[in-house]
């Protein structure tokens, strides 16, 4: 039960970060056609590298840390568009249960 709890978890943050990507170019595209490319294409481009390399049934696996260290990086650009946009505290609240999750995530390998 708790794994099933934990892995819920997992992708709520995953999808926190893609819709941090997604605000942040809304925010700083300039037009409209930069808004929708910046505010789409962004998260696009995320989940499709994270479905290359980071999930579960990924089409190019990596190694435990690559593995990590690429969802370190994922998570902290997204805390990085959160302060970009003026969302202070939403981003350092988002970096720190991302960062606790990566943790637990390799601790208890579930």
């Amino acid at each position: 039960m708790f794994a099933y709890l934990f892995l819920t978890i997992l992708f709520l943050i995953e999808l926190a970060a893609l819709a941090a990507y997604s605000y942040w170019g809304f925010h700083v595209g300039k037009g409209i056609a930069m808004k929708l490319l910046l505010g789409i294409g962004t998260p696009l481009f995320v989940a499709y590298v994270w479905g290359l390399f980071l999930a579960p049934k990924a089409k190019i696996p990596v190694n435990a840390p690559l593995n990590i260290m690429l969802k370190l990086i994922v998570f902290g650009l997204a805390s990085a568009a959160l302060y970009a946009t003026g969302r202070h505290i939403i981003a350092g609240a988002f970096f720190m249960v991302a960062l606790i999750a990566l943790v637990l995530d390799n601790l208890l390998k579930i």
